[in-house]
């Protein structure tokens, strides 16, 4: 199948197939109430229409986002891109890119409700018709890229993180939930019109995922958090319910990071200075840094805490002058009371 007929069928299925989330045959679509506490009222206000027709499969949305430049990534109606823009501020700025203009037309029109609801002069929000192959960004200009079940549809997916990596600053950020798969996808199945536009068709298989950032020059993507998908349709399940699927939110880096977690007994300590996080800041899955307590850290982890936009929450001792080898990269067992912790 070419990726020109497998574009077009996933513009169909986006644009005329569904009219609505309740359309989708499988749970990659998350509810209201599965999204972090502090999103939940942002979304609430958001414009009915636009949650209507959302497909999103996660809350790609990190912390510490005031001011910065966020591009979405296959926005759709814009649900995402909206909640950044309360996030970023009026000093910051939002970019959402999708290739189905029927969901475009309704993002479009209510970004002077979206304005006028967080309370901007101006919309710091634009829109733009086009393929995440081919980004209409400039090098070097995005603090954030996030992304909401989007990435399984692209037919080159070596090519979209190219240019995701290639609009990043240095230190910043990859943050998406997406549809990943415990194996390859047969042929077959992936060029199958409706399990793609469910997300089942061109879902990430990890490994190659974690074999396609290496070689574009990023070594370490952290996991944040996993769910199990269910496929809800009979016949969906016949075709496809032997791959076992989950809803996967990463985050990674536009850093200089080792292959391996090495050990030069650096130490962060979590300032609790972001606001929806007081208490801890998770990294990843088995990074849960405690407001106040100093963490053990590897290289990587702290070059992503200490060289990135999250740097002024952070106080970081130590440096890569002295190796003492691999750092232990198992998530750590519950410590003994007042004793050290340390994980990666």
């Amino acid at each position: 199948m070419s990726t020109i007929s497998e574009r077009d069928d996933v513009e169909r299925y986006y644009g005329e197939a569904l009219t609505s989330s309740a359309d989708l045959r499988t749970s990659a679509c998350c509810p209201a109430d599965a999204l972090p506490a502090h999103l939940r009222p942002i979304v609430a206000e958001i414009h009915p229409e636009v949650l209507e027709r959302f497909y999103g499969c996660g809350s790609p949305l990190p912390p510490a986002l005031d001011g910065a430049t966020v591009l979405d990534l296959g926005c759709g109606t814009g649900r995402d891109v909206y909640t950044a823009s309360k996030l970023v501020g009026p000093a910051g700025r939002v970019i959402g890119v999708d290739m189905t203009a029927e969901q475009l037309a309704v993002a479009e029109r209510h970004r002077d409700f979206h304005a006028e609801l967080w309370g901007h002069e101006a919309s710091n929000v634009e829109f733009h018709h086009g393929r995440i192959e081919e980004l209409p960004v400039a090098d070097s200009t995005v603090d954030a890229v996030i992304s909401n079940c989007v990435l399984n549809l692209a037919a080159d997916k070596a090519v979209v993180f190219a240019e995701i990596f290639r609009v990043l600053k240095p230190g910043g950020e990859l943050y998406f939930s997406d549809v990943f798969a415990d194996r390859r996808i047969a042929a077959d199945l992936a060029a199958d019109p409706v399990l793609r536009g469910e997300c089942l068709g061109g879902a990430l298989y990890w490994e190659d995922f974690r074999r396609l950032l290496n070689n574009l020059g990023c070594a370490d993507a952290r996991v944040v958090s996993r769910s199990p998908i269910a496929i809800e349709d009979a016949a969906v399940e016949r075709a496809i319910g032997h791959v076992g699927f989950s809803s996967v939110t990463v985050r990674a880096f536009k850093l200089d990071l080792e292959d391996r977690c090495e050990d030069y007994g650096q130490v962060a300590t979590y300032r609790g200075s972001i606001d929806e996080h007081p208490h801890r800041f998770e990294l990843d899955d088995h990074h849960s840094l405690e407001t106040g307590r100093p963490m053990l850290v590897c290289s990587n982890t702290a070059a992503m805490l200490s060289a990135t936009r999250y740097a002024p929450h952070f106080t970081m001792t130590g440096d890569t002058s002295t190796h003492f080898g691999l750092f232990d990269c198992a998530p750590a067992a519950a410590p003994a009371a007042g004793a050290a912790t340390g994980c990666c």
